[in-house]
């Protein structure tokens, strides 16, 4: 059995029918989420990135670095992207356990709840495209 929605059902006047129930059952109240291709892009390299490259390095750890050589991975420029990069590297590794310090961080940046849905929903899809292609 079919359900009305909410406002229909409370609409004064009997008929269900009416052009301006009709227009308010079909009509979408928020745009689709989406990233740019540059915040597509972003997501796509986290893949890559390490959970070391979101951490500040101890003192030990940039003497070792200086020591031999080795490159600290590097920040983005603009720290709405960055805070996106943080967030993409943290879903990758752990999923939908993000901290809520960064989650909060994330929003204040003026990224959704949608938009965070959108990239956990595709990263998910891509660790079992990924899965499926190892199983082989």
């Amino acid at each position: 059995m079919a359900s009305l929605p909410l406002p229909a059902l409370t609409q004064p006047s009997g008929n269900f029918a009416s052009s301006e129930g009709s227009a308010m059952v079909g009509r979408a109240t928020t745009p689709p989420a989406r990233l740019s291709a540059l915040e597509w892009s972003i997501v796509a390299m986290a893949e890559h990135d390490g959970l070391s490259s979101i951490r500040e390095p101890s003192r030990y750890t940039r003497a070792l670095r200086a020591l031999f050589g080795i490159k600290q991975p590097n920040r983005l420029a603009n720290e709405r992207l960055e805070l996106l990069r943080r967030v993409a590297i943290l879903v990758w590794h752990h999923g939908w356990n993000v901290s809520k310090s960064e989650l909060a961080a994330f929003f204040a940046a003026g990224f959704d709840g949608d938009q965070y849905e959108l990239i956990q929903t595709s990263v998910g899809r891509a660790r079992a495209a990924s899965r499926r292609r190892r199983a082989r």
